[in-house]
């Protein structure tokens, strides 16, 4: 990590979900420390966990890292940031202005705009407050997944576009002095991500090409915000000196294949890669290793015998869910964890078993097209797309609604269409419609990150609530959408993991989450697997030595029930690619 001894004072570290940003930033946190810098290291994930990797319970407030000297760490979290703003713009009107009046700008202060918003706040008064970190030499921002730290830089300024423009001091958010007083904080902020000599963007990715794609496109959108100081850390590289174990010489050919088609934007970067590790980053000894020469890591290549008659092939998944006819199916986890994959493969397999099937997602990066690559006579592939819906939704809303308003009504009412806010309507309500086309036939949904399905869940509850107050003016489908959603005969949720501490551990909150909205995981799929795999490698032996404690924990602690797919030599894009991991499964267990 040599790059390090250069690096400015802000380090913002995006990619792919999965691909090791937290471990990476945390990692260089901790080298920066070491050589005897002060450290603010920051996440804006919604699904942080920076505490389990750094061992040190955290909070909103700038924590001292444990064997650390010099580094201290927080999370901000964005519900707590939603509910100070909610109370910020809602305290002084308590007791002024009608019970009624304040309700209303609760009300309005309700959606997932606020949660981002507040989030950014925070961000914001970090980086443009020099007295919040005038005592650190470095910050460090390991952020969410791309899509969603994509959105989160692009809010200054549709928000400011929106004030500039508004006319009648409300929005989507309640009051616009709450955003106002925010604007030249926004600016100083987005100056500083622009500024080179202060900022550099380090774009995290994996050896594999949905990443590396991933990447490209971050790289791309990033640039085109004006942020074009830029470096590429590659993570989990994986080299072998000769071809005598197969699925390690297979495993290397894929990671070098990928980047020897790594996109052109890409190579031009500063690039750094990282060795594969056999274990995962998991306390700051582990990180510290990091920086080790392979051979120095201690690993385990114990060969204990490992039962794995409990768990269920993807065939036999697919047999069980094609039993129903028809209904929902919905991949859901952490980002990187194989979502797509898992979605993909399932709705090949129900179409091949004569079912009629949808596969769709409401993924802003939305790879379905990519994984399936191919057709089949029972089977559709769509996505909601996000642009679209919003025109349609404008336009849907204009003339119904504005058909019925006066020439100032009608002007008002474009000015609210304007707000960032219509896009989370108009994706929430295909998304709704999308699940009642569950009725007929099969919906395979490949959802969005974990952070991003709960906010799409809590929209659920909250426009539920709405309904139970008045129905008159919702569509059937968002009526009824989360009765669906936890019908266990109508809808059956998939947890998607990887067998690692940090996948498992954060599938295991969401499914609380889960439950907590009464809807309970019809079973876990563990992507990816060394565990079983015939090798001599050692490194490929530790790894799936390392990976049974997490397999085990997902049996015994979790799942109700368990599927586990086995690593695969050939990366699972293609419609004969996906028919394999059914084979694969099936030989492994």
């Amino acid at each position: 990590m040599d790059w390090l001894a250069t690096a400015p004072r802000f380090l913002f570290f995006t990619g792919k979900g999965g691909v090791g940003k937290t471990s990476l930033s945390c990692a260089s946190a901790v080298a920066l420390a070491d050589a005897g810098k002060r450290v603010l290291l920051i996440s804006t994930d919604p699904a942080s966990n920076l505490d389990e990797v750094l061992e040190t319970p955290l909070s909103p407030q700038p924590t001292a890292v444990r064997s650390v000297a010099n580094l201290q760490a927080l999370n901000i979290d964005p519900e707590a940031a939603a509910r100070e703003y909610r109370e910020r713009i809602v305290g002084p009107y308590r007791g002024i202005l009608p019970d009624a009046a304040v309700k209303s700008i609760e009300e309005q202060l309700s959606g997932a705009c606020t949660v981002e918003i507040a989030s950014f706040n925070e961000f914001t008064r970090l980086i443009a407050d020099e007295s919040a970190i005038a005592d650190y030499d470095h910050v460090i921002l390991d952020t969410a997944p791309t899509g969603h730290t994509l959105r989160l830089l692009s809010l200054p300024a549709a928000w400011n576009d929106f004030i500039a423009e508004n006319k009648t001091g409300n929005s989507c958010l309640g009051p616009l002095a709450g955003l106002k007083e925010q604007r030249h904080a926004y600016e100083k902020t987005v100056a500083a991500l622009q500024d080179a000599a202060r900022t550099l963007l380090v774009l995290v990715t994996r050896p594999e090409k949905s990443a590396l794609k991933e990447a490209a496109r971050a790289s791309a959108e990033l640039s085109g915000l004006g942020m074009k100081n830029q470096r590429l850390i590659v993570n989990g590289v994986f080299t072998v000196s000769d071809d005598s174990d197969a699925l390690a010489s297979s495993f290397a050919r894929r990671c070098a294949r990928s980047l020897e088609q790594m996109r052109e934007a890409l190579q031009s970067l500063p690039k750094t890669e990282v060795r594969f590790r056999p274990t995962g980053f998991l306390g700051v000894a582990s990180l510290r290793a990091m920086r080790a020469p392979l051979n120095e890591e201690k690993t385990n290549s114990s060969s204990e015998p490992f039962v794995l008659d409990s768990l269920l092939s993807l065939e036999a998944l697919a047999q069980e869910l094609s039993q129903s006819g028809r209904g929902v199916i919905m991949t859901m986890g952490k980002g990187g964890v194989g979502k797509t994959t898992v979605a993909a493969a399932l709705a090949v397999r129900l179409a091949e078993l004569g079912h009629q099937v949808l596969l769709s997602t409401t993924d802003p990066a939305a790879h379905l097209v990519d994984a399936v690559n191919g057709s089949l006579p029972n089977l559709h592939v769509s996505r909601i797309d996000p642009a679209a819906e919003t025109k349609a939704h404008i336009e849907r809303t204009l003339t119904t609604a504005g058909s019925k308003l006066d020439a100032d009504g009608r002007a008002l009412l474009e000015e609210e269409l304007r707000s960032p806010c219509t896009e989370e309507v108009a994706v929430f309500t295909a998304f709704a419609r999308t699940v009642a086309e569950g009725k007929d036939q099969f919906v395979v949904l490949d959802t969005a990150p974990t952070g991003h399905t709960l906010l799409l869940l809590d929209a659920t509850e909250s426009y539920h609530r709405e309904v139970l107050r008045s129905t008159s003016d919702l569509p059937e489908a968002v009526r009824e959408l989360l009765p669906r959603l936890r019908d266990p005969n109508y809808t059956r949720v998939l947890l998607v993991t990887l067998p690692e501490a940090t996948p498992v551990h954060e599938a295991a909150q969401l499914q609380v989450d889960l439950k907590r909205a009464a809807i309970t995981p019809y079973a876990w799929v563990i992507n990816q697997s060394f565990a079983g795999a015939m090798t001599s490698n050692i490194a490929l032996q530790a790894r799936a030595a390392n990976e049974q404690r997490f397999i085990k924990e997902v049996v015994e602690q979790f799942a109700m029930k368990t599927v586990l797919m086995p690593w695969q030599a050939q990366e699972p894009t293609g419609l004969e690619a996906l028919r394999g991991l059914f084979i694969a499964t099936s030989n492994s267990l």
